[in-house]
C-alpha cells in the first residue's frame, strides 16, 4: 500500500470507527432505557443491567456496521474533494483502481466482521440473553417480592407469601392467575422455594392445592398436591419460556433443523428466512461501501455536485435495504424467494461496480467538467 493509499485508509478507518461508535451508543442507550426497570422494580445490580443490555450489541452492530461504513466512505471522499486533494491525486495520475484499494480493504474487513457477528456471535448473544432473563425472573421471586405484600408478577398474576425462612424458602404462599379469563387458577401452598436446572427455573410448591374455575361452572375443581413445580418462564413477556426462537438458534441448527420438532415444522418459514438473512447480511456491507465510493469518487469542484451525488447514494442505499427487508419477508412465505435475498445486495454491488468502471469497459458515464478558478487581473 502506497503512502497515498495508507493516508486514505487511515481517514476512512477512523471515520468508520467514529460512526460505528456513535450510532451504536445512541441506539444502545435507547434500548437500555427500556430495560431500566431491572434496576428500579426488579432490584438487579448495575452489573446485571449492563450485561442484559450489552448482549444486544452484536445484533445492533450487524445492522449498523454497513450503514457506518457507508457514512465513513461518503465523509472521506467528500473531505478529499472539499480539500481539493482528490483533484490533485487525479491530476497526478492516481488511477481509480488505486483510489478504490483502501476503501475495498476496509469494506472487506467490515464484511468479515458482520459475517462473524451474524453467523456466530449474534445467535450466541441472544441465547445468553434468554438464559440471563430466566435467572433474573428467579431472582425476582426470591429477593424482590416482599413478605406480607401482594405483588403483580405479570398482568393478571398476583403473588403473595407470609414470611421467608432462614434457608430462603417461602412460607404461606398464595397465587392467583387471571391472565386467561376462561381458566382462572388459585394456588395455595404451605411453603415453596426456587429451583433451577440448565435450561429452566421453577418455583417448587409443597403441601398445597390448586383451585381451577371453569367458565359456566359454579363449583371450582380442587386438586391437592404434596409437591408442584411452577415454571417461572410464564411470568415473562409473551413468547419467552417457549422453545428457542430462530434468532436464538445457532447457524448449524438452522442449517440442519429437526423437522420432527413441531415448533420447527410450524415455523419453517421463519427458520428459512433467519438462515438466509445471516448469510446475505454481510453482502450489504460490500454493496453500501461501493455505492458510496461510486457516488463521490469522481473529482468535483462544485459543492452542489457533491450534494446531488450524496443524495443519490442515500436513496440508492435506502432502496437496496428496503428491498432486502421485503425479500426477507417473502422468503419466510415461500422458498422460491430465497434467490431474491441474495440478489438484492448483489444488484446494488454490481450496479456500483459498473458505475465505477464504466469508462474502462466503454460504458458512458456523466462526468462533471473541472472548473479551475480564473486568476483576476491586478
Amino acid at each position: 500500500m502506497s503512502l497515498v493509499e495508507a493516508y486514505i485508509f487511515r481517514i476512512v478507518r477512523s471515520s468508520f470507527l467514529v460512526a460505528l461508535g456513535v450510532l451504536t451508543a445512541v441506539i444502545w442507550i435507547t434500548q437500555a432505557l427500556k430495560e431500566f426497570d431491572l434496576l428500579t422494580t426488579k432490584g438487579q445490580s448495575l452489573l446485571v443491567f449492563l450485561g442484559v443490555t450489552a448482549l444486544g450489541i452484536p445484533a445492533l452492530i450487524t445492522v449498523i456496521a454497513p450503514i457506518a461504513l457507508f457514512i465513513a466512505v461518503l465523509y472521506t471522499l467528500n473531505k478529499l474533494n472539499g480539500d481539493s486533494e482528490l483533484i490533485v491525486m487525479s491530476a497526478a495520475g492516481l488511477s481509480p483502481v488505486r483510489l478504490l484499494r483502501p476503501f475495498v480493504l476496509l469494506t472487506v474487513l467490515v464484511t468479515l466482521m458482520v459475517g462473524a457477528m451474524s453467523l456466530y456471535l449474534m445467535p450466541w448473544s441472544f441465547r445468553e440473553l434468554r438464559d440471563l432473563v430466566m435467572k433474573i425472573r428467579a431472582d425476582f421471586i426470591t429477593h424482590v417480592v416482599r413478605e406480607g405484600t401482594f405483588t403483580t408478577l405479570d398482568q393478571g398474576f398476583i403473588f403473595h407469601y407470609r414470611e421467608r425462612g432462614r434457608d430462603g424458602s417461602l412460607h404461606g404462599i398464595l397465587m392467583e392467575d387471571r391472565r386467561d379469563p376462561n381458566h382462572i387458577s388459585s394456588y395455595v401452598a404451605d411453603s415453596g422455594q426456587t429451583w433451577s436446572n440448565d435450561d429452566n427455573n421453577y418455583l417448587v410448591l409443597n403441601d398445597g392445592s390448586i383451585q381451577r374455575h371453569q367458565p359456566g361452572s359454579r363449583d371450582a375443581a380442587i386438586v391437592a398436591f404434596q409437591r408442584y413445580a411452577l415454571d417461572l418462564a410464564q411470568f415473562g413477556s409473551e413468547g419467552e419460556g417457549a422453545p428457542l426462537r430462530p434468532r436464538e438458534r445457532s447457524t448449524r441448527e438452522l442449517l440442519h433443523p429437526d423437522m420432527k420438532d413441531p415448533t420447527v415444522k410450524f415455523q419453517e418459514g421463519r427458520y428459512r428466512s433467519e438462515l438466509h438473512d445471516r448469510f446475505s447480511g454481510p453482502l450489504y456491507a460490500l454493496a453500501f461501501g461501493l455505492i458510496a465510493f461510486a457516488a463521490l469518487s469522481q473529482p468535483r469542484t462544485t459543492r452542489s455536485g457533491n450534494w446531488r451525488a450524496m443524495v443519490g447514494a442515500v436513496v440508492a442505499v435506502a432502496a437496496v435495504r428496503g428491498a432486502g427487508f421485503a425479500a426477507s419477508g417473502f422468503v419466510a412465505k415461500s422458498a422460491a424467494w430465497v434467490p431474491a435475498d441474495y440478489a438484492v445486495p448483489a444488484v446494488g454491488l454490481l450496479g456500483a461496480l459498473l458505475y465505477i468502471f464504466a469508462p474502462r469497459i466503454g460504458l458512458p458515464r456523466r462526468r462533471e467538467p473541472l472548473r479551475m478558478p480564473v486568476p483576476q487581473a491586478a
